[in-house]
């Protein structure tokens, strides 16, 4: 260990930094690494320290390395700690030639350049988990590609872990990009091993091949992905053994940007024999309905046939990929009717997400069973809604599944009612004015019981429930005690002041105490939002501000700031004209490169609401309604509710600019 360690007392630790300060802390880790007790620990702290979540190469890392590299080596330390410290070397490497060049201590280049050498001969460790995080940190040696291509290949020949040889071909597909001319020699031979006869080294040549030539697509790929999935077991598509939803999932991608086959390839594998790669093709078909909305005519009937699945799961997965989809699942309803009882589905998570599904088709099957719910001490349906990317299976929100049954409010408000008076929790309160609010007048016979919460901690939501429902609340809440709340609101809630003065105005249309509170933010970098929405429902009384909303409407060209402000100028002043171009240069961009958020969708239907005036938006909203490719992030449960969302708001637009445009409207795809 003192070899190991030699000099590490003669850097002056004090003078660098990781991510959490000074590095005066880091020789008590590296010790510890040699510590059986603490070795585990240490090689965490390292990680947390010095890599830390990535983005930057810190000082203490090139100091660090050596010595991390050193104890990786040494085979009396556990394997799992030197294989974290060798995916720590290469998660270094990977930010340094990843991150803003800014962001990367000068000291690294040359640190790396010997670290290499070091990791070279880890190629040939006795553990297979040391080998395999040598050689993915080695994929990151883009200075020296062609002489540790060399080394990967040499040691692929005599390499007898499947893993590790997989690990290898990544490794000389990550590198060909950066090696010399010429590499065809590399090419080849990753050809070659694409037409070989194991599975798993099949599947790792196309996608190094895919990292190699990237942009570049080949028939090849296609054709190979489709003969090991359709010609193999599950358990030889990946090293591991056994058939995995992940391992699937991966396979598809390797298609590629080639829809057809991975359509195709979708559809066959949801009917497989094993119930995993049904889940795995269940995960890629919502994937690819996220993407395109070709997809949805493509994929969904298959995608509908696993409501019968025999796994569980499967038939939650498939229930809310139909959800999802919202109107196009329409011609499977009755089966979605037939999972909302437990003789239909015995699988409560499967169950709910059947009574969300008919709540996005609008069908009122699902409103006994959400009252039945809401009575009941199985609510089944979570307080907070997730917002996440991925395809977790985690608890619809009971706002997501409510919101949009207002008009069956005669049924859903007894037990509503009654619940909320009993809600134990704040977490529970908050939801159910939540879905109270979304339901706006329907929701009045509650008034009783939201004006006994003003006295709670749930009197933001309670109040923002009484303003949705409107004038018959107002009549019924006494002023003096909602003034009483404004000067007294709830401990602990930062948010709580501006909430309730907002809800406040809205429900008494006396504004001022939020004019008060919020005009002084709207000269700020940041809080502008709620100012400016505040002085747009002013209307025509907010035109001694309107010359300030000016100065804010070039500040930012797109997001949350100039639809607000541009919202508010044109409900003071009824001009449209001053708006609708910056408007339009909000969206534009999203038109073309996707990924539209919240704020894109509002200024879309804020358009629809200018109406005629907002002509120059046309080719903009006819862009959005023409694309297969969906315009809102992808990849998440709510990018095919988003979309809709979106396309439904531009049609809307288009109709009202002009009564011609409803010819030019196609149906959602």
């Amino acid at each position: 260990m003192s070899d190991a360690l030699a000099g590490i007392d003669d850097i002056d630790w004090a003078e660098l930094e990781h991510a959490y300060g000074t590095a005066e802390d880091v020789p008590g880790m590296l010790r510890d690494l040699y510590r059986s007790e603490k070795a585990a620990d240490a090689a965490d702290d390292l990680l947390v320290h010095v890599y830390h979540q990535g983005g930057a190469v810190c000082s203490a890392a090139p100091a660090a390395l050596p010595y991390v590299l050193r104890a990786a080596a040494d085979p009396a330390i556990a394997p799992a700690v030197r294989r974290e410290l060798l995916e720590l070397g290469g998660s270094l490497a990977y930010t340094a030639n990843t991150a803003d060049p800014r962001f990367v201590t000068d000291a690294w280049p040359a640190v790396w350049d010997q670290a290499v050498s070091d990791l070279l001969p880890v190629l040939h460790d006795p553990a297979p988990t040391s080998r395999i995080a040598a050689a993915d940190a080695l994929a990151e040696a883009r200075h020296r590609a062609d002489e540790v291509i060399a080394a990967l290949r040499a040691r692929w020949l005599v390499e007898p872990d499947q893993e590790s040889r997989t690990q290898l071909i990544d490794g000389v597909g990550s590198l060909v990009p950066h090696a010399d001319p010429p590499c065809e020699d590399s090419l080849d031979w990753l050809r070659q091993l694409m037409q070989g006869a194991e599975p798993a080294t099949r599947l790792a040549a196309v996608r190094a091949l895919r990292r190699a030539l990237p942009g570049e697509d080949d028939s090849a790929y296609a054709r190979t992905v489709s003969e090991v999935l359709f010609g193999s077991e599950p358990a030889t598509w990946k090293p591991g053994g056994g058939a995995r939803k992940a391992t699937v999932v991966w396979a598809i991608g390797l298609l590629g940007g080639d829809g057809a086959s991975r359509a195709e390839a979708i559809r066959r594998l949801l009917t497989h024999v094993h119930p995993l790669v049904r889940a795995g093709a269940l995960e890629a078909a919502a994937d690819m309905l996220s993407r395109r909305r070709s997809a949805v005519t493509e994929l969904l009937p298959e995608v509908a046939r696993l409501l019968s699945d025999a796994e569980p799961d499967n038939r939650l997965f498939a229930a809310r990929v139909l959800g999802m989809c919202g109107y196009a699942a329409r011609p499977w309803a009755d089966t979605l009717a037939a999972m909302v009882t437990d003789e239909g589905e015995p699988y409560l998570p499967a169950q709910s997400h059947a009574v969300w599904a008919l709540s996005r088709l609008g069908d009122a099957r699902c409103v006994p069973p959400l009252a039945r719910r809401l009575a009941g001490e199985r609510l089944g349906f979570s307080y907070h809604s997730v917002h996440a990317d991925g395809w977790g299976t985690y608890e619809l929100s009971l706002t997501e599944v409510g919101a949009g049954l207002g008009a069956h409010a005669d049924v859903l408000l007894p037990p509503l009612r009654a619940r909320l008076s009993a809600a134990p929790t704040l977490d529970e309160r908050r939801a159910l004015c939540q879905l109270l609010e979304s339901w706006g007048a329907a929701a009045a016979p509650a008034i009783p019981e939201l004006i006994d919460l003003l006295d709670t901690d749930a009197a933001v939501w309670a109040l923002d429930a009484l303003a949705a429902i409107g004038p018959v609340a107002a009549e019924a809440v006494p002023e003096s005690r909602l003034r009483a709340l404004l000067d007294a609101p709830p401990e602990g809630q930062p948010f709580a002041p501006r909430c309730l003065a907002l809800a406040y105005g809205r429900l008494t249309e006396d504004r001022e105490p939020a004019l008060e509170l919020l005009l002084p933010k709207l000269g700020e970098p940041y809080g502008q939002g709620n100012p400016a929405t505040l002085l747009g429902e002013l209307g025509s009384a907010g035109a001694p501000y309107a010359a300030r909303l000016r100065e804010l409407l070039p500040v930012h060209e797109e997001g949350w700031l100039p639809l607000r402000v541009a919202e508010a100028l044109w409900k003071i002043t009824g001009r449209a004209d001053e708006v609708v171009p910056v408007l339009v240069r909000a969206i534009a961009p999203f038109a073309e490169r996707g990924g539209a958020y919240r704020a894109i969708t509002e200024t879309v239907k804020l358009l629809a609401e200018i109406g005629a005036p907002a002509a120059p938006a046309e080719p903009v909203l006819k862009a959005f309604l023409d694309a297969d490719e969906r315009s809102v992030p992808h990849g998440t449960w709510r990018s095919v509710p988003e979309d809709d969302e979106l396309c439904a708001a531009a049609r809307a637009a288009l109709l009202a600019i002009s009564d011609d445009g409803l010819h030019e409207l196609q149906p959602p795809r």
